[in-house]
């Protein structure tokens, strides 16, 4: 593995060591070096706008907004499942029918007359908890028999889209009636409730800025600058408050929205805070070397792809509970390579031990608006497609040019 230092690491030395001028001059560095971290998704985010905002009045309002993050939603929280794959090397692609299995199965165990008919909240238990199981399965595979996981989940898909055709073989369609599951993508929160959350995130996340440099300083660690602590406090937290007032201009926030943000945050958590997060990394640098450091290596496997497993799952929900039922077409059309580009276009390598979990965020912000933006204008679904294959590929090969500068750069 890499002995350079993590990219969080150098910017806090450098912001304790040289204030604002020290981090700008390290930022600068990695710019030249490779490191351009989320400046090409911002500028990618900030060109579509515009563009859509000229051919499209609608495209930047509240309402169109306030309808985005629901299309966003499904394709965003499967991402994020692939975005730890992708951390250890791995790819994933059972994600489409694997989301789909999921819808299938929230739908019939919510079905009157099935001889089921749980209640809504259940319903969506048990789904997430076969997509895990799923994951686990294919992870296994993957981690004790060695097999590649572009195999087994080649293998998934086409497994997974059988299990959907014979399910819904007889009757084509399930619609969904049940109002917990159907409020996964639709329900609307109040406007006081989303000023309140608003507040609420504020509260935390200075909160938990503030708690982490005391800890560190404590510990004897380096803490970072206080006053670029305090800009990126009032810039995340502006632009909550920000979100907020948008979409309480139109209907007010999606609750679809408030989940794919708690998952952000949680899967960034987890991802970076903890011993799991730090083996994931790891072995997507360096398996062999994370094995002699003593990580479970098969474990790590089999807890990604379940992970997977789980987003997908739940992503299928998302998907499900927008058209309030599931049919034949469930986890099929571009679902799977959506989400592997929402992953991919937000910044996360494609060849392991590089990204960050709110590059599915990010990512899923783009896909959703070139397909948002593409609808209002009234092109056809082939400039969507090429639209989007072009960004990927952009992506990628930025992602290649620039490993291999940071690698000549020693970072």
């Amino acid at each position: 593995m890499s002995t350079a230092a993590p990219p969080e690491v150098q910017q806090v030395a450098a912001e304790e060591q040289g204030g604002l001028g020290g981090f700008l001059r390290a930022r600068f560095e990695a710019l030249r070096s490779g490191d351009v971290g989320s400046l090409p998704v911002i500028i990618g985010i900030v060109a579509i706008t515009v563009f859509f905002t000229v051919k499209a009045n609608i495209f930047f309002t509240a309402v169109n907004f306030d309808n985005l993050i629901p299309q966003m939603a499904g394709v965003t929280t499967i991402a994020i499942g692939v975005v730890f794959v992708l951390l250890i090397g791995e790819i994933d692609l059972s994600i489409g029918f694997l989301s789909g299995v999921a819808g299938v199965v929230v739908a019939e165990l919510q079905m009157p007359g099935s001889g089921h008919d749980l209640p809504g909240l259940i319903a969506i238990a048990l789904a997430i908890l076969a997509g895990m199981v799923i994951g686990g399965i294919q992870g296994s595979f993957v981690a004790f028999l060695g097999v590649p996981s572009f195999v087994v989940t080649l293998a998934g898909l086409l497994a997974w889209q059988g299990v959907i055709i014979k399910a819904l073989g007889t009757q084509g369609v399930i619609g969904i009636q049940d109002k917990q599951i159907n409020d996964v993508a639709n329900y609307v929160l109040a406007k006081n409730v989303g000023w309140i959350l608003a507040i609420v995130f504020v509260v935390g996340f200075a909160g938990a800025a503030v708690g982490g440099q005391i800890k560190r300083r404590r510990a004897g660690l380096r803490a970072g600058n206080p006053i670029l602590m305090l800009i990126r406090v009032v810039f995340w937290c502006g632009l909550a408050f920000a979100v907020v007032a948008v979409c309480n201009h139109s209907r007010g926030v999606p609750f679809a929205g408030l989940l794919i943000v708690f998952l952000t945050v949680l899967g960034t958590y987890v991802a970076t805070r903890t011993t799991f997060g730090r083996h994931v990394y790891a072995v997507g640098g360096n398996a062999e070397a994370a094995r002699r450091a003593g990580i479970n290596v098969k474990l790590i496997r089999i807890l990604v792809f379940m992970i997977s497993g789980a987003m997908a799952a739940l992503g299928g929900i998302i998907f499900a509970s927008r058209l309030n039922s599931v049919d034949l077409t469930a986890g099929g059309g571009t679902i799977l390579l959506d989400a592997i580009s929402a992953a991919v276009i937000g910044g996360t390598s494609l060849f392991g031990g590089r990204g960050f979990v709110k590059a599915a965020l990010f990512g899923g912000l783009i896909i959703g608006m070139i397909s948002n933006g593409v609808d209002l204008v009234g092109y056809s679904d082939s400039t969507k497609y090429i639209t989007t294959a072009v960004i990927l590929l952009s992506a990628v090969t930025l992602d290649t040019v620039l490993r291999r500068r940071q690698a000549a750069a020693g970072r």
